[in-house]
């Protein structure tokens, strides 16, 4: 992995541990955290969490799996980041095939992006402030990952209020889009073998990943 590629993973992986500690709004709009607050807040307990917790998780690392599906996943706008990575074939599956396409997809961005969790540990985030409406229901936060010995990395998540919490859908890193960076390759697979072809396509990644993951685990 080159430095770029590792840089790439660092970011894409702050979207996980910016959610790690249970990262949601208050039940009402006018006591609404705002969401730059939010993620400084939790990102810097997280982080110091993944500094705390290093070694036990390069030894355990099936531990992180277990942290993401009871503290992250509910805590993303998994149908809106499904619908941005389908593109326009999104409209042309059926139900079944969506919600199919929906849990396919976390999963993939889970095993992809989680083992960068591990080694996310000498980096620090910094939030630039926002000037949001009072009746904002959609924004994009802008903040940078510092890194030790290499540039800053321009960083913006895409958020949105639902059912009064902020909810993140997207994440990009100079301008391109973590969700949307895999809809050419979907794209490619749904032309080939249509919408159930790439449900194949995705089953068969992630039980690629998933093996890679209980090899690396028993070693």
């Amino acid at each position: 992995m080159n430095f770029i590629q590792k840089s790439a993973s660092f970011v894409y992986a702050a979207i996980f541990s910016v959610l790690l500690t249970g990262w949601a709004g208050t039940s009402t709009a006018d006591t609404l955290e705002s969401p730059v607050a939010l993620l400084e807040r939790t990102s810097m307990q997280v982080i110091q969490i993944l500094k705390d917790d290093n070694e036990l998780l390069k030894k355990e690392p099936e531990r992180v799996y277990k942290i993401i599906d009871e503290y992250i996943l509910p805590l993303l706008d998994d149908v809106t980041m499904a619908k941005l990575a389908l593109g326009k074939n999104w409209k042309n599956a059926s139900k079944e095939q969506k919600i199919m396409f929906v849990g396919e997809f976390k999963n993939l961005l889970v095993r992809t992006y989680s083992k960068s969790l591990i080694e996310f540990k000498d980096q620090s985030i910094n939030y630039f402030p926002l000037n949001l409406p009072a009746d904002a229901q959609k924004t994009s936060v802008k903040a940078e990952v510092i890194q030790p010995g290499g540039p800053s990395i321009p960083i913006s998540y895409r958020v949105r209020l639902k059912n009064n919490s902020w909810k993140v859908y997207d994440i990009s890193i100079d301008g391109v889009s973590l969700v949307t960076s895999y809809r050419g390759t979907f794209t490619q697979e749904v032309r080939k073998s249509g919408i159930d072809g790439l449900l194949e396509y995705l089953r068969d990644k992630n039980s690629e990943l998933s093996n890679k993951d209980n090899i690396s685990s028993k070693t």
